[in-house]
């Protein structure tokens, strides 16, 4: 894939159309380090003095050095057991923040016309909160079981399965563009892990946040420095 910095860290494939933001319908995000600045499992982790741990299998997953991304989640959900809601409210008050230019480009795509669709192998509990504060109209991720104001370490099935997975993601970014009548290739899809390649895959433009070096090589676009919204000096805003 040949590639080309348009500007100092923003590099695009050079078999990339010109494209105005006016032509997708769709735009997906993934949430941790992408939409926001953490890892959620690894900052609910340090409350139960794991984050170390927790951490080093994200890490692996987000690289792709780990196959069975399911697995891995349950693994470091387990190590979250007896976790308090109450230390996740705190994550989610004084740790969790939109990354650069998140809001920005969001705004910028709902003026466009665009639906907004947050994708994420992680919680509802934080998924649900970024959703009201951006006005965003879908999305999937996973549910903490919890007991008596504590986490006991494992996951709820949902309607349409187990957990949100990087088939799950693609799944959804396909059956969002089905329920819109639009085609996939009307689709932006945003990431930053092994587990977003898969939607990254089958969206009409993919573009890697800060991302990983697997996930920057074979996206159409990398932002490698700067905020979110410097995707809109790829796609001409009307």
């Amino acid at each position: 894939m040949t590639a080309a910095e348009i500007s100092p860290g923003l590099v695009v494939n050079t078999a990339v159309p010109a494209r105005a933001l006016s032509d997708f319908k769709l735009i997906a995000f993934d949430m941790d380090s992408t939409l926001i600045n953490i890892e959620c499992v690894d900052e609910i982790a340090d409350a139960a003095g794991r984050k170390a741990e927790v951490a080093a299998i994200t890490e692996a997953a987000m690289r792709g050095e780990i196959t069975d991304y399911k697995e891995s989640l349950r693994q470091r959900v387990a190590l979250l057991k007896g976790v308090s809601v109450k230390s996740m409210e705190q994550v989610y008050r004084e740790r969790l923040k939109l990354n650069p230019g998140a809001a920005e480009l969001v705004r910028a795509c709902k003026k466009a016309g665009m639906k907004v669709l947050l994708v994420s192998g992680g919680f509802t509990f934080f998924t649900d909160r970024i959703r009201d504060e951006l006005g965003i109209d879908y999305t999937r991720s996973n549910v903490l079981e919890v007991a008596h104001g504590e986490l006991t370490g494992r996951m709820v099935d949902q309607p349409w399965g187990d957990i949100c997975d990087g088939e799950e993601k693609r799944r959804m970014l396909l059956e969002t563009c089905t329920l819109l009548g639009i085609e996939p290739r009307q689709a932006i899809a945003m990431g930053d892990g092994a587990n977003d390649l898969p939607m990254m895959g089958v969206a009409g433009l993919s573009v890697a946040y800060h991302a990983k070096p697997r996930v920057r090589e074979q996206a159409m676009v990398a932002i490698n420095s700067g905020g979110l919204d410097r995707l809109l000096e790829v796609v001409r805003v009307a």
